[in-house]
């Protein structure tokens, strides 16, 4: 699976401390080789009341999620947003 990262999510990314940004490159990583694994899981729900479809919430830590979505054509795992629990949604 293709990893692609919208503008908001890198400029999010560069918000962490190096240490975070490395965890969270990692989990995106295992993310894309897992997705569905995962999404029977609850580190991966489906996100709802969205005005788009194919809109997920992955838990990276306890306080992190990245925001993404599934394109179907190319199955690229697009970042929409990464950051931290209270300020994500």
């Amino acid at each position: 699976m293709n990893i692609k990262y919208s503008e908001k999510s890198l400029k999010d990314l560069k918000s962490f401390s190096h240490p975070d940004r490395l965890l969270i490159v990692k989990k995106i990583h295992y993310l894309a080789d897992n997705f569905e694994v995962l999404k029977s899981s609850k580190k991966v729900t489906e996100l709802k009341g969205c005005k788009f479809k194919s809109q997920y919430r992955f838990i990276v830590a306890k306080k992190i999620r990245i925001l993404f979505t599934i394109q179907d054509n190319d199955i690229i795992l697009l970042i929409l947003r990464v950051g931290f629990r209270k300020n994500i949604y």
